[in-house]
């Protein structure tokens, strides 16, 4: 069986996950929990993870994934609700994007319920912690 090449892409602050606002994004690093996905999925997906704090940094890892990758997993953290560009990024490659949040931007201050990445996702997943990169890899198998 081939295994589906996956990107989990980060954007800024998500490298301070397990330090940053426990209550909220809880006390596991990412890296930790990217080792548990692997584990997890490893037979299936050939999972890759990429975290920068730069909008320019994260639409070149967009482009540069996607039209070869079989999917990408996106949480790009305050830009969501701020980055035209992301968005036409998204929108203009080929690999299905779904959008990821740990917390639920709904219940959170009214800038962040707007998405300029959602009209161009494949499907968006929020509010459900680091268990929501787990139900998007599903997604893919």
């Amino acid at each position: 069986m081939v295994r589906k090449k996956i990107l989990i892409l980060n954007g800024p602050n998500l490298n301070l996950l397990g330090t940053r606002e426990p209550e909220i994004y809880g006390a596991q690093t990412f890296e930790q929990f990217l080792e548990i996905l692997q584990d997890k999925f490893g037979e299936q997906l050939d999972i890759s993870y990429f975290q920068s704090n730069e909008e320019g940094v994260l639409i070149n890892k967009l482009h540069e994934v996607g039209f070869s990758y079989d999917g990408i997993l996106f949480n790009a953290g305050g830009y969501t609700h701020t980055s035209v560009a992301l968005g036409d990024a998204v929108a203009a490659i080929k690999t299905p994007v779904i959008e990821i949040h740990i917390s639920n931007v709904h219940a959170r201050e009214d800038f962040r319920h707007h998405s300029y990445l959602s009209p161009k996702a494949k499907g968006i997943i929020v509010g459900l912690g680091l268990r929501g990169y787990e139900l998007g890899l599903y997604s893919f198998i």
